[in-house]
């Protein structure tokens, strides 16, 4: 069954938790998707994770574009979400229309993402009266870590916390279906869902959320630049790729790949007459 923009309110209604991650390729979206995951983030994380860059910033729209339409074609029936970059949207409000349609037309997705909460109200506004479906992103928001001064839990104090729930209300209040909790103390987090009508999708914010995600090769251990606590491994797949990478480099090495079952063979006779 398809996942929508309506399947995920439905959901919220209905008490159903919401599973998310990220994925930035045909392959690993084709695999999520058929564990059955409710929506697949192209996100700005790509930058770190499969581009090498230190932070999202460097993201462009071009890297979007082309990482949204390879996860596209892979994801049969979660929600593709694709990231705004960094300055796709924050100088205006024509140029949020304007690239957040791209990634629908170019990217195929079938959502778009951008961080920020009263700021980027109309911005949100535009682009969903355009009708492009726009998911929110509040708390700890990777394009502003300059202005963050670093990866912090946000909303501990009392005037942080109230500007994030200014910023939940202004998020749903300008059109969108859903918005993403990002390090926000749990008890915070819990406050913004009770408050919301809209779906909200925790990544260090707690179990109170109405979804989770995370970026996929941190939960399976294939990246290890860094660990953020909110991070559970579910498998360790970089430690498995590491050892079959060393084994086919050990085979190749000693000769014993290819063996005969991995190569093509051709009749005697037919080799004899090329002497």
């Amino acid at each position: 069954m398809k996942n929508t923009v309506n399947s995920f309110r439905e959901a919220r209604e209905q008490g159903k938790r919401l599973a998310m991650l990220t994925a930035y390729d045909y392959s690993t979206a084709k695999l999520e998707d058929e564990a059955g995951i409710n929506g697949i983030l192209v996100g700005d994380s790509l930058g770190n994770v499969v581009l090498g860059y230190e932070d999202t910033i460097s993201v462009t729209m071009e890297d979007m574009i082309h990482h949204a339409a390879a996860v596209a074609r892979g994801a049969k029936d979660a929600l593709v979400v694709a990231d705004m970059p960094f300055m796709s949207y924050q100088a205006s409000v024509y140029d949020a229309v304007v690239n957040a349609g791209r990634l629908m037309k170019e990217g195929r997705a079938n959502a778009v993402k951008l961080e920020g909460g009263v700021e980027v109200g109309p911005q949100i506004k535009a682009i969903t009266a355009a009708g492009i479906p726009v998911m929110g992103h509040i708390g700890l928001t990777p394009q502003s870590i300059n202005a963050f001064g670093g990866f912090k839990v946000q909303g501990k104090s009392e005037a942080a916390a109230r500007k994030l729930l200014e910023d939940a209300q202004a998020v749903e209040e300008a059109g969108a279906f859903a918005v993403v909790l990002e390090c926000v103390p749990e008890k915070l987090a819990q406050m913004v869902t009770s408050k919301s009508g809209i779906p909200t999708i925790g990544i260090g914010a707690g179990a109170g959320c109405d979804g989770q995600i995370l970026v996929y090769q941190d939960m399976l251990g294939m990246f290890s630049d860094y660990t953020p606590k909110f991070v559970k491994r579910f498998a360790q797949v970089g430690d498995t790729m590491r050892r079959a990478f060393q084994d086919y480099i050990l085979e190749v090495q000693e000769g014993s790949y290819p063996s005969r079952e991995h190569t093509f063979q051709m009749a005697d006779e037919v080799l004899e007459k090329l002497y």
